[in-house]
C-alpha cells in the first residue's frame, strides 16, 4: 500500500488539489495522511491525520505506519507553509521516526535560500529515497546550491487532467462572450499574485481593443480571508475602478473545481499567468491553461521560463504594465497565431496530463514497493460517439467526429468484430447495414464513402475485401453477405488480404487450406533469401499473417502451419521488440529487407494486432515469453514507448492516431480506437 502525506480536498489549497489528481490517478492501493490546519471533513481515501502544529502527531503517524504491514511507501507532498515548526522543520519528527521508504516531492525550491531553510531542506533530503521536482531549475539548484546527490532527484512535470480540444464557442456564447477577445487568470486571490499590473496593463490594451475582456477567477485563499479578509480583492477593484474597466473586468468571487476551471479556460483566448515570485517553481494554473491548448502571457517565474517557450506563449518582466500591454496586444492582433499557440500548447502539453504523470511516478515507486497496477477498463465511449446511424466516421478532429472524408469500409469492419466480441447488438446492426448498402454486385466491397454516403471512388483493395470477410465471418448475421463474397474473395492475391479473410473462414475450411498453403509457400521461398517472413518488406499488421496461419493450425490441424507460425512470430519479435520495449515498424518508410527500418510515425495497428498474435501463439504453445511480450505490446498504449506517453485516452475512450518523433497525433480517430478495443479485449484473456 501507498501512503500520501499531504493536504487534501475539502482544504481549499494548491497541494490539496494536486494531492487527489495524483491520488486519483495512480491505479494501485493506496491512503491520504492528511495535513491539517483546522477540522475538515475527509472522505473516506484519508486514513490518518496530522495536525500541523502538534509534534506528537507527527511521532504517532510515524509509528503507526511503521507498525502496518500493508504499508510500504511513504509520498510526501512538501510545501514549507503545511508543515509546523520554523520552515516547515516539523516534518523532520516524522521523517526521524519512520523506518519505511520516503518519496518527497518539493512544490518549492527556492535559490538563494535562507541558511535555516537550507538546512531543513538538505536534513530531509539525507531522510528520503527519492526527491521529485516539476522543472529542470529546481532539479539544478538542489543540485549545484542545496549540494544534494542528482543520483536521488527526477523531474517530473505538474500533472494536468486530459481535456479535448475545444474551441471554445459554446462556453463563450453560454458566458455572453462571443463578442469578446477573452482573457484570464484563476486560483486563489492574494497579495503577491501580481494582478494589479495586468489590470494596469489593460488600460493601453482596450484603447486597441476595446471588446477585451479579462475574467479574474477564484475566491480569496482562506488563510488570506482569515487573516485581512478581503483587503486585496477590495484593492484590485477600486483599480478597475479608477482605471474606468469595469466594462472590461469581471470577477468570479467562488472556488473553482477542475470542471470550473475548464469551463472558463475553454472560454479564454489568452491566458494571463502574473506571478510576483520569480522562484516561482511550479504552477499548475499554467500547466492546466496551456493542457487546454490556450497560449499563456506570463511573468518570467523560475516554472514559466521552463514550461513557455515562444511558440507558446510570451514572458514578461514583473510589476511592468507597459510591457505587459505589449505583448497583449502582439498577441491578441493576429488571431491566427493565438490558434496555432494554442494547437502547439495543447499537442506540447500531452506529456503533462495526470495518466502520463502517474506513470513516471509509478516507475519511481516500483524501486521501493512491489506495484501492480491496473489495466483501464475497456471502454466503447468514444467507438459511439464516432458511429451515427449509418456507420463509423473514419476520422476526428481531437475528440470530435470529423465528417469530411466520410467513411471506410476497413474501419466498420474492424468495428463489427469488436461489437461482436462485446456482444452489442445495436452496433453489430449499424454496421453490418453499413457493409450490406456498400456490397457490389460481384460481391466485393466498396472502401470509401463520403459524407452524403456516397461511394467516394470505386478502387476495390483487396487487404479490405479480406477484413470484411474476417469480420462476416465472426457473426451469422452477415451470412448472406459472406456468401455473395465468396466468389471474389477466392481469386485475391494479397498475402495479408488472405490472412485477413483465413480469419472469417472457420465454416469454409477448404479455402482456409488454400489461402494458408499460400502463405507457407511465400514464406518458404523467403527463407530460402534468409529472411524469415512471407514479403520483402514488413509494413502495417504484418502480425496478422503468422495470426492467420495459427487460425488455420486451430482449424485444421496441420502442424506445418504452426511451425511457419512461429518461426515467423519469432522473426517479427527480433525486429520489433527491443530488451523490455515494443518498437513497431513506423510507417515513414516501413522496414525494407537489407535497409534501415522506419521508427516513425507509429500506428496503433500495429501494437494491436502485435498483442492479439502474441496472446493466440501464447494461447497455443502455452510458452510464457510470448505472454510476456503481448503485455509489453500492450503496454505501449500506456506509455511504455519512445515518448513515454500513454496513447490511450482513458477520459474519452479513445486512442490517439499514433506516435511520430517527437509528439503524439492529437486525433482519436476510429483506426487507432478500434485498434486499441481489439488489443485491450486481447490481454483480458491472460489478466484474470
Amino acid at each position: 500500500m501507498l501512503v500520501f502525506i499531504s493536504t487534501f480536498v475539502p482544504r481549499e489549497c494548491g497541494i490539496a488539489t494536486f494531492a487527489r489528481d495524483l491520488f486519483d490517478s495512480i491505479n494501485a492501493p493506496k491512503g491520504i495522511i492528511a495535513m491539517s490546519d483546522k477540522k475538515y471533513s475527509y472522505g473516506k481515501e484519508v486514513i490518518g491525520e496530522i495536525r500541523e502544529g502538534k509534534v506528537n502527531d507527527y511521532i504517532k503517524v510515524a509509528r503507526e505506519i511503521n507498525n502496518n504491514d500493508e504499508i510500504k511507501l511513504i509520498h510526501i507532498q512538501h510545501e514549507f507553509g503545511i508543515f509546523g515548526g520554523e520552515y516547515g522543520s516539523h516534518i523532520l519528527y516524522f521523517l526521524n521516526e519512520i523506518k519505511k521508504p520516503v518519496v518527497i516531492t518539493f512544490h518549492t525550491v527556492l535559490s538563494q535560500a535562507e541558511e535555516k531553510r537550507k538546512e531543513v531542506v538538505q536534513e530531509i533530503a539525507q531522510k528520503v529515497k527519492a526527491i521529485i521536482v516539476m522543472n529542470f531549475e529546481s532539479k539544478k539548484i538542489l543540485e549545484e546550491e542545496y549540494n544534494l546527490s542528482k543520483n536521488i532527484i527526477s523531474y517530473i512535470p505538474h500533472g494536468i487532467p486530459n481535456v479535448p480540444l475545444s474551441n471554445g464557442e459554446k462556453e463563450k456564447k453560454e458566458l455572453k462572450l462571443e463578442n469578446n477577445i477573452v482573457l484570464s487568470t484563476y486560483g486563489l486571490i492574494s497579495e503577491g499574485k501580481g494582478i494589479e499590473y495586468f489590470i494596469q496593463a489593460l488600460s493601453e490594451v482596450v484603447k486597441y481593443f476595446p471588446n477585451i475582456k479579462y475574467l479574474i477567477l477564484g475566491e480569496t485563499h482562506p488563510v488570506v480571508k482569515r487573516r485581512e479578509g478581503e483587503k486585496y480583492r477590495n484593492f484590485l477593484k477600486s483599480e478597475v475602478d479608477r482605471l474606468g474597466l469595469k466594462k472590461n473586468i469581471t470577477f468570479y468571487n467562488k472556488y473553482l473545481n477542475s470542471k470550473d476551471i475548464e469551463y472558463f479556460l475553454n472560454a479564454t483566448d489568452v491566458y494571463l499567468s502574473p506571478m510576483l515570485d520569480p522562484k516561482q517553481s511550479a504552477s499548475g494554473t499554467i500547466s492546466f491553461a496551456l493542457g487546454c491548448g490556450k497560449p499563456v502571457i506570463s511573468t518570467s517565474t523560475s516554472y514559466a521560463k521552463n514550461i513557455i517557450k515562444e511558440n507558446k506563449g510570451i514572458l514578461v518582466g514583473f510589476r511592468d504594465p507597459k510591457e505587459i500591454s505589449r505583448a497583449i496586444i502582439e498577441m491578441i492582433r493576429d488571431s491566427s497565431k493565438i490558434k496555432q499557440m494554442g494547437i502547439n500548447a495543447y499537442i506540447e502539453s500531452r506529456f503533462m496530463t495526470w495518466d502520463n504523470v502517474a506513470l513516471s511516478h509509478i516507475e519511481i515507486y516500483k524501486k521501493y514497493m512491489e506495484i501492480k497496477v491496473e489495466y483501464p477498463k475497456l471502454k466503447l465511449n468514444h467507438m459511439k460517439r464516432l458511429t451515427n446511424s449509418y456507420g463509423i466516421v473514419q476520422f476526428a478532429n481531437n475528440t470530435i467526429p470529423n465528417m469530411e472524408y466520410g467513411y471506410s469500409m476497413d474501419d466498420n469492419a474492424r468495428a463489427l468484430i469488436v461489437a461482436v466480441n462485446e456482444k452489442e447488438d445495436k452496433l453489430v446492426k449499424i454496421y453490418l447495414n453499413f457493409i450490406k448498402k456498400n456490397q457490389k454486385e460481384d460481391g466485393s466491397f466498396y472502401n470509401y464513402i463520403n459524407k452524403d454516403r456516397v461511394v467516394e471512388n470505386e478502387e476495390i483493395a483487396e487487404d479490405v475485401q479480406g477484413r470484411v470477410i474476417w469480420a462476416l465471418g465472426k457473426t451469422s448475421k452477415g451470412k448472406e453477405m459472406f456468401n455473395r463474397a465468396l466468389s471474389y474473395i477466392k481469386n485475391i492475391q494479397s498475402p495479408r488480404a488472405k490472412a485477413f479473410a483465413i480469419m472469417g473462414l472457420k465454416e469454409e475450411k477448404e479455402l482456409m487450406k488454400v489461402f494458408a498453403d499460400d502463405l507457407v509457400k511465400l514464406f518458404t521461398q523467403g527463407k530460402k533469401r534468409e529472411w524469415d517472413w512471407f514479403e520483402d518488406c514488413l509494413t502495417y499488421s504484418s502480425s496478422r499473417i503468422p495470426e492467420s496461419l495459427l487460425f488455420a493450425y486451430s482449424n485444421l490441424g496441420e502442424k506445418k502451419y504452426l511451425d511457419v507460425a512461429q518461426k515467423s512470430v519469432d522473426f517479427l519479435i527480433s525486429k520489433t521488440f527491443s530488451r523490455d520495449k515494443y518498437i513497431p515498424i513506423g510507417q515513414d518508410g516501413w522496414f525494407l529487407k537489407n535497409k534501415r527500418r522506419a521508427l516513425f510515425d507509429q500506428q496503433p495497428e500495429d501494437p494491436a494486432s502485435m498483442v492479439e498474435l502474441l496472446i493466440y501463439v501464447y494461447e497455443i504453445t502455452k510458452k510464457e515469453e510470448y505472454r510476456d511480450r503481448a503485455i509489453i505490446a500492450f503496454e505501449w498504449f500506456l506509455g511504455k514507448n519512445h515518448l513515454g506517453q500513454v496513447v490511450y485516452d482513458d477520459s474519452t475512450g479513445g486512442c490517439y492516431d499514433g506516435l511520430g518523433k517527437n509528439s503524439l497525433n492529437i486525433n482519436q480517430g476510429a483506426e487507432s480506437t478500434l485498434c486499441y478495443l481489439l488489443a485491450r479485449q486481447a490481454i483480458e484473456r491472460v489478466l484474470s
